[in-house]
């Protein structure tokens, strides 16, 4: 990918993210005045658990995309840096998909 793409897909990432943390920080918040079964409410409420899928597939491409530009700035060695590219692919990949798995299968 070049760099110039990268960059704009991190802005654009980071753009879609900042107002759903904002919504989730809030949210989370407005949950200490709520009784049990209003929390759990909110919980089950699709609008939580799509952006909550959100937050997670696109949080992790924005890190992913942070941590392929620090490896290339700090390691030097082209095979180490295609391995840390690599893992944190593989991982910017799985975590999102097992806790979408989790989300939908309420485990």
């Amino acid at each position: 990918m070049k760099e110039t793409q990268k960059w704009i897909l991190h802005r654009i990432s980071a753009i879609i993210l900042a107002p759903i943390y904002v919504w989730l920080y809030f949210s989370l918040i407005s949950l200490s005045t709520k009784n049990y079964s209003e929390a759990i409410y909110f919980f089950q409420n699709p609008l939580f658990e799509i952006l909550t899928i959100i937050v997670f597939f696109v949080g992790f491409f924005h890190a992913k995309i942070s941590l392929s530009e620090i490896f290339e700035d700090y390691i030097h060695n082209q095979k180490f840096k295609d391995v840390a590219n690599i893992l944190a692919l593989i991982f910017s990949i799985m975590i999102p998909v097992i806790i979408l798995i989790f989300l939908i299968y309420k485990i």
